[in-house]
């Protein structure tokens, strides 16, 4: 009598829960159908209670057990369908609602069954044991499967539910997973042994009461969700999982009818037909033709929805991403086409704006065809300006010129433009699906579409980043002519001076004297101009020495030009390169000049560093000029300025050690000040 301290809490609790989902929650298909299940569980309960104190009556108790069993496949399968769903039984696939109404079949045959006909038990007194007859076995093993099919739905619910979600109705699930797991280990007594043993209800009554207790401490605190949508991946997986299960039934029913036979050499024989149908069942799963069947028909009638769309775009740019050239981009994006259409082969084709065409650059699966697409062909003028993807079975109204027979014959089936805002920038063919009975619908258009948009961006993204390292070679290049160029305009006013001043004084001894040292001093520039062309960088290479500040300004001043130019002064000893710092000063000098001062002043002298300081009367700078543009290449004031001289000169100076202070205002002139660092050694020999 130990069942009965088992059996009466798990009948007791759940009937006390299956009232108050009743009286709270019956607004809720899924809480009506749990309280369904529950009351049927409770309801078997105590008629095998009965059986096991009272075995007098045993067929009439097992009578009214069979009835209440035969219905828990009907609501355990109904709370799996409606739990957390947002359209209930409206939302139900026709293989779902078939599935639900062929599990009432049960309760009829179990209402017009003569229980003699399907158990029978000498010792039940003793043994506690239902054998099971033909009717009773079949029975069993179809309330076992539809256990299991209820099981199965459960877990996909509980897996395609957001973490969130998933943590506040776990044990609920886990409290109606376990009483169908347990019933299903149950009745698979009847599979296994053609028999039921009654011995195993106290442990099945315990197992009742700990998971009514886990769904009632669930619903108490609120675990209730709604929204629930399986995402088609799952669904598939479910799929395989359901023909798995059945390939293993089927192996138990084969043993079973051999034995029931008595066919010889039965273990041969069914390890045989198990390899050999293993061997099929991996192949058919194998199979992408058949797995893109099976894909379509869990779309058909389970989902609204073909495609994760979150899911595809994460595989698409993680697929493009780990692309390095331009090349494994256009191959990773066919290749992309074709794993997820299922297509065998697909072509890219570009636009080339230099020849005004498009032509193909890359082929997956297939050799680049050669065909080339002018502009304002018919087949270009079709897919420009719309998002269309072209599909030669489709009644177009518009004549996109050959490209039927030129499809047909590469073994192309769509074309899908790349458009970028409302430009053209090429399309995507692809062939023909692997499964031939497979019907493109809207979904399939619309992820082909969004693909394209991404694939066109990243095409354009990789072309403008190659036109811009291309642009930037080309600016590296003309930055180094303006440098150059700058350098040699220095060089040709020396020259021009020389040659206005020999017409008046060629025949001047002195003059000629100045003359060639002023030739050979610009021969010499204009040859480290040519060896020192890798100088332009901004960390100058110097050829450091010690010299007289006064004398490399006096020498600047020469090369500048000595009109209106006043140098003063003493001698500073330092250690420069020379050849440098006659350029920066005498590049001062002639911006001097040329801001139109009347007059230019160059001081040398060392106050705590030596300076070189170069001031005039000029149009002056604002204050905003100074800060954002004045040291910046290639901004100038001057009409026919390079804007590089005072940044070359910004350069040696650094390279010194150094800096350039600058003081001025619009109207009233520029002091430009260049402080250079002094050398220990020279100033302790003075």
């Amino acid at each position: 009598m130990s069942e009965i301290y088992l059996q009466l809490p798990a009948i007791l609790l759940s009937l006390s829960l299956a009232v108050y989902l009743l009286l709270k929650q019956r607004s809720r298909l899924a809480a009506c159908a749990l309280a369904g299940a529950l009351l049927t569980c409770a309801v078997v309960e105590v008629f095998d209670l009965l059986m096991v104190v009272s075995s007098g009556n045993l067929m009439v108790l097992k009578k009214g057990s069979l009835i209440a069993e035969s219905w828990q496949p009907f609501w355990f399968l109904l709370f799996a369908l409606t739990f957390a769903r947002d359209r209930a039984l409206r939302g139900l696939s026709w293989l779902s609602r078939i599935l639900l109404v062929a599990t009432l079949a049960l309760p009829v045959f179990a209402v017009a069954a003569s229980t003699e006909r399907w158990f029978y038990s000498p010792d039940f007194s003793d043994e506690r044991i239902l054998f099971l007859v033909n009717h009773g076995y079949y029975f069993y093993i179809a309330l076992m499967g539809g256990m299991v099919v209820a099981l199965s739905h459960l877990e996909r619910t509980l897996v395609a539910l957001p973490r969130f979600d998933r943590l506040r109705i776990k044990l609920e699930m886990v409290g109606a997973g376990t009483i169908v797991v347990m019933l299903v280990i149950y009745y698979s007594q009847a599979f296994f042994y053609r028999s039921l043993d009654m011995n195993l209800v106290p442990v099945r009554s315990l197992v009742l009461a700990l998971a009514v207790i886990l769904i009632g401490v669930s619903r108490l605190r609120g675990g209730v969700v709604a929204g629930v949508r399986l995402s088609p991946s799952m669904a598939y997986r479910s799929l395989v999982l359901l023909g798995v299960s059945i390939y293993l039934v089927g192996l138990g029913l084969l043993g079973e009818g051999m034995r029931y036979l008595d066919v010889g050499m039965q273990r041969a024989i069914f390890l045989s037909i198990a390899v050999l149908g293993g061997l099929g069942v991996v192949l058919v799963f194998l199979s992408e033709k058949l797995r893109r069947r099976a894909k379509v028909l869990v779309h058909k009638h389970f989902y609204q929805h073909k495609y994760d769309y979150r899911k595809e775009w994460r595989r698409f740019t993680g697929h493009l991403s780990s692309a390095c050239t331009i090349e494994d981009l256009q191959q990773g994006i066919l290749s992309f086409y074709c794993d997820t259409f299922v297509c065998g082969v697909a072509a890219l084709c570009l636009r080339d704006d230099d020849r005004g065409c498009y032509r193909f650059t890359a082929g997956y699966q297939i050799q680049t065809p050669r065909k080339v697409f002018e502009n304002g062909s018919p087949f270009v003028s079709f897919l420009s300006g719309r998002e269309w993807v072209f599909n030669i079975v489709d009644d177009n109204p518009e004549d996109p010129g050959e490209i039927v027979p030129f499809c047909k014959e590469h073994g192309f089936s769509l074309a899908v433009p790349l458009l970028f805002e409302e430009s053209l920038e090429g399309f995507i063919f692809l062939g023909h699906p692997v499964n031939p009975d497979e019907r493109l619908i809207y979904e399939d258009f619309d992820l082909m579409k969004m693909l394209a948009r991404q694939a066109t961006s990243t095409l354009l993204s990789l072309r403008l980043s190659a036109q811009l390292i291309l642009a930037r070679e080309m600016a590296a290049i003309g930055r180094v002519s303006a440098f150059v160029v700058h350098d040699l305009k220095n060089l040709a006013s020396n020259l021009s001076m020389v040659t206005e001043n020999a017409r008046d004084f060629l025949q001047d001894p002195e003059f000629q004297e100045d003359m060639l040292q002023t030739l050979d001093g610009t021969a010499a520039r204009m040859k480290d101009l040519i060896a020192r062309l890798k100088n332009v960088a901004e960390h100058k290479d110097l050829n450091m020495g010690e010299a007289d500040l006064f004398r490399v300004a006096e020498a600047a001043v020469r090369l500048a030009g000595e009109d209106q130019v006043t140098l003063c002064g003493g001698s500073v000893p330092v250690l420069l390169d020379s050849q440098e710092m006659e350029k920066v000063v005498q590049n001062l000098v002639l911006n001097a000049r040329e801001a139109g001062g009347s007059s230019v002043l160059v001081e040398v002298g060392c106050d705590q560093t030596p300076f070189v300081r170069v001031s005039d009367q000029g149009c002056g700078m604002s204050e905003a000029f100074i800060r954002q543009r004045l040291f910046r290449p290639f901004q100038t004031t001057k009409a026919k300025g390079f804007g590089i001289g005072l940044y070359q000169c910004r350069n040696i100076v650094e390279a010194h050690g150094g800096r350039i202070e600058v003081e001025s205002r619009v109207g009233e002139g520029s002091c430009f000040t260049v402080v250079l660092p002094g050398s220990k050694s020279v100033m302790s020999d003075e």
